[in-house]
């Protein structure tokens, strides 16, 4: 389980939200620091008028009226006076710094005998102790009366602002998140071999000038594309033509057998490496994707070298229709099958299946093999593998052909060291994607 966030939108969300929240932290701080010594103030000047006015009640009032002035001060005022005793149980006030400037406050009105607690008796409250002669007497005052809670409505108006920050933070995330968002599908659309529909080119500065110079590379690179398939199917076209004029001159040349088989099999060798620059050129050839079945295209072409006296065995289980280009693929699976027949060393399988929500085909061969680890070098275009498939002719097309069609259907091929020895080549299609 990853609990730290992969994609942009969440990181600079949670980054600006934490930034926000610290901010509203330490401008609460701030704003309490700053607010101390005024609160101080006040409450030590509160406690110190009802403590001059309790002394002074206590004293002008005649002894019989004291116990009812008492009775009168903590029912109407909240305010009670107790004598102090010898061995009371008494807890000391806090050292919150509120506290403490109010001690300090209040001891020089009072006198620096004054003393404080927050518990007598276990009757908590704020306690001043002051005197009358030789008597010393506490005044419990009720906390509630000399700290001023925060208020519900600076929360509430608080917890707005957040709210408001937060929602903004979102807001400006997701407007950059959005185009970076199309940007990626754009590119992974271009790695399918496809061309994407330009960007819009609004936004910030630095957005804007991405999309368009995104756009550029997508128009530079589709240009490119024509111009490769224009060039080899135009030099493909012209070879084909003395091609045939070699092929006619031979048969007419009336010169020793074996030696023309041997000079019509190099012509034949040449027109398949040709059809291959062709094949390669075209790709996809912009065939429209239609509904079709993996397994029935793998049919198809294994039925075709079957009929051409191949040894090939088919098990070809049915899969989902797909959105598949049919030529394309056609030529994917046939390319494989050459492929393997050329190098298999006689036995060729192929196979179809449904897999965990994939169309796989796979053609396997009990050929040599490949080393560990040229498997993506012999995707590319113009490749070979001169060491284990030696002894055999040919452009370095087939594979590159196959990888770029699958790449264009949104799969995956694979090249497989077989079980055995041989290679087993796998086509991996998903049953459904997106773009």
């Amino acid at each position: 389980m990853r609990l730290r966030p992969r994609s942009l939108l969440w990181r600079t969300f949670l980054l600006l939200a934490a930034l926000v929240v610290l901010t509203t932290a330490a401008w609460f701080e701030i704003f309490r620091a700053y607010e101390i010594e005024p609160r101080a103030r006040q409450v030590a000047q509160n406690m110190v008028s009802v403590v001059n006015l309790t002394r002074a009640a206590l004293v002008t009032a005649q002894p019989e009226k004291r116990r009812e002035l008492l009775q009168e001060l903590a029912q109407r005022e909240a305010i009670q006076v107790y004598p102090s005793e010898d061995g009371e149980s008494i807890v000391a006030l806090s050292d919150r710094p509120l506290l403490r400037l109010v001690s300090e406050r209040v001891r020089e009105e009072l006198g620096q005998e004054t003393r404080f607690a927050s518990s007598r008796e276990g009757l908590r409250g704020f306690w001043v102790t002051f005197r009358i002669d030789d008597d010393e007497y506490w005044v419990r005052v009720p906390r509630e009366r000399l700290e001023r809670p925060i208020a519900i409505q600076w929360l509430g108006w608080g917890t707005l602002a957040l709210a408001l920050s937060l929602l903004a933070a979102y807001f400006i995330v997701t407007r950059i998140n959005r185009p970076l968002r199309a940007l990626a599908l754009a590119a992974a659309q271009i790695g399918k071999g496809r061309r994407p529909a330009p960007l819009p080119e609004s936004g910030p500065d630095e957005i804007r000038t991405l999309s368009r110079a995104f756009n550029q590379m997508s128009s530079g690179l589709a240009r490119l594309d024509e111009d490769r398939a224009l060039i080899l199917a135009g030099v493909s076209h012209d070879l084909r033509t003395p091609l045939a004029r070699l092929r006619l001159g031979l048969e007419m040349s009336g010169g020793d057998e074996q030696m023309r088989q041997g000079m019509n099999a190099d012509i034949e060798e040449m027109d398949r490496i040709i059809e291959q620059f062709l094949d390669f050129a075209r790709a996809d050839g912009g065939e429209a994707p239609e509904l079709a079945q993996l397994s029935s295209l793998a049919a198809a072409s294994a039925d075709h070298h079957m009929k051409l006296g191949h040894a090939l065995a088919a098990d070809c289980n049915p899969t989902p229709p797909i959105p598949l280009k049919p030529k394309a693929m056609h030529r994917a699976i046939s390319n494989l099958i050459d492929n393997a027949l050329r190098y298999g060393g006689g036995e060729v399988k192929l196979t179809t299946r449904e897999e965990r929500g994939n169309s796989v085909l796979e053609v396997h061969d009990r050929g040599p093999g490949i080393p560990e680890g040229e498997a993506e070098r012999l995707k590319q275009p113009f490749t070979r593998l001169e060491a284990s498939r030696s002894g055999h002719s040919g452009s370095g097309l087939g594979l590159a052909i196959v990888d770029r069609i699958v790449r264009a259907h949104g799969g995956r091929f694979d090249l497989l060291a077989r079980s055995g020895g041989g290679l087993t080549a796998r086509i991996v299609l998903p049953l459904a994607r997106g773009g």
